[in-house]
């Protein structure tokens, strides 16, 4: 298929890439390999070392940020910090993810690193770790910068490795809005996501250099295609661009195809916290001196369970302390259907142990943590959505009986989920139907 660029005096490079994202092979590429600049793309990598952070239990969510004067001097699009101002890990996560706010982006590599020098030089192992060859960075936002470079291919490769070694955090970049502390913020990708059936994230980016530029995912049926695309001249332009990119994408890629995860991350050193604060607040580091782990809230339990607390806590990146009630644009997109898909594709990295004993509850409940949930397929009509759900209520009745079976549509499509399990009761079923082959997808509160 013939792909044409629009082009004009003022037309930043053209380059795109498409990715079959179960196995990484590469399905379209023109200038694949050509570096360029990727903007706020470049805040895909920011996330990505802010979670491996969270993950080695070196920061928490709940971590308080002192927010850096050069984080503050950042250009929109931005949040609106001010130097000295002190804001918890989780909204600058979600600000930088959803909005694409730079003075968010560089609040956390100034964080984590110390100082904007100091995060590039982790960025850039980080990327080489990755397989990301041809990238450089500068800066943890994507702003123009002499030798912040990237390529379109590094770029999908970033997504996919978001994809497979995140994927608790992943349904913040589908997210049409969220709350960033200071702010109820929309998402900068908000068009395409609802414009383009099954996408479900990544990031958009846009500076004079660089021109419209976006990652995007999208799944349908037991496919997922990344692809990136850099240089549109609009965002509509850059929208249009991506649909056929996909729609590439889902046209060469085989119905089945194998799940080939990528390979860990070569070894990359912890971040240098410096300046470790006492508790949770104050310094300029987000180092937690006495403890790594979050501070418990009022009515939480003793200390015997704060390790399934910190769980807990560590996956919800983009949820407030008290959870809403399960809404379609906060169920995470199923990524095939739960009986009849003969490769599943499964893609949650094993994270939480089965507890020895268990709690029961016989309803769902708005409390004891009971917010998680399981997706087990996207179906065309309600009535196979509810099918499934009866035949997978059936076949593992051991883990699922204290499920809620819930149908939620979305995009003229329904979702198949059981409701009102915990996080290991969500972790174990869907353990236990990826053994048999079936599709599970846990749903984060």
């Amino acid at each position: 298929m013939f792909l044409t660029v629009a082009t004009g005096a003022q037309a930043a490079p053209y380059a795109a890439h498409v990715m079959d994202a179960r196995t990484g092979e590469t399905l379209y590429a023109s200038n694949a390999d050509t570096r360029l600049h990727p903007a706020s793309l470049t805040k895909m990598l920011t996330l990505y070392i802010a979670f491996s952070a969270i993950q080695r239990g070196e920061i928490t969510l709940d971590t308080m940020v002192t927010v850096s004067r050069n984080a503050a001097s950042k250009p929109p699009s931005r949040l609106g910090l001010r130097a000295g101002q002190k804001i918890a890990l989780r909204y600058l996560i979600r600000a930088a993810a959803v909005k694409s706010a730079n003075d968010a982006a560089s609040a956390i590599g100034d964080a984590l690193g110390g100082d904007e020098e100091s995060f590039a030089q982790i960025m850039n192992r980080t990327a080489k770790s990755l397989g990301m060859s041809n990238s450089s960075f500068r800066n943890a936002n994507g702003l123009t910068a002499s030798g912040h470079l990237s390529t379109a291919r590094d770029m999908s490769t970033l997504g996919r490795r978001l994809f497979f070694d995140f994927p608790q955090y992943y349904n913040i970049f589908s997210r049409r809005s969220t709350d960033a502390g200071m702010a109820e913020v929309a998402n900068t990708n908000r068009r395409f996501l609802d414009a383009y059936e099954g996408a479900d994230g990544i990031k958009t980016g846009y500076t004079n250099a660089a021109g419209f530029n976006l990652t995007a995912s999208a799944v349908r049926g037991n496919k997922r295609i990344i692809a990136t695309v850099f240089g549109g001249t609009s965002t509509a332009q850059r929208n249009s661009k991506m649909k056929e990119l996909l729609d590439i994408g889902f046209n060469e890629a085989p119905r089945n195809a194998p799940i080939v995860r990528p390979d860990a991350p070569a070894a990359v050193a912890s971040i240098p916290m410096a300046s470790a604060p006492a508790e949770t607040g104050g310094g300029s580091g987000m180092a937690v001196a006495s403890s790594l782990r979050p501070r418990l809230r009022p009515g939480s339990p003793a200390p015997a369970a704060v390790a399934q607390i910190e769980s807990a806590v560590a996956v919800a990146a983009a949820a407030p302390p008290v959870p809403p009630p399960v809404s379609p644009g906060a169920i995470q997109v199923a990524v095939a259907a739960a009986a009849a898909a003969p490769i599943p594709f499964e893609v949650i990295q094993e994270r939480v142990a089965e507890p020895e004993t268990p709690e029961v509850v016989t309803r769902m409940s708005t409390s004891g943590g009971r917010h998680w949930g399981v997706n087990v397929g996207r179906y065309n009509s309600r009535g196979a959505a509810d099918r499934a759900l009866m035949q997978i209520a059936l076949s593992e009745s051991a883990s699922l009986e204290d499920g809620l079976r819930k149908i939620v549509e979305r995009g003229g499509a329904y979702d198949a989920n059981f409701m009102g399990l915990s996080q290991d009761q969500a972790d174990l079923a869907c353990r236990r139907l990826r053994a048999r082959s079936m599709e599970c997808f846990p749903i984060g509160p």
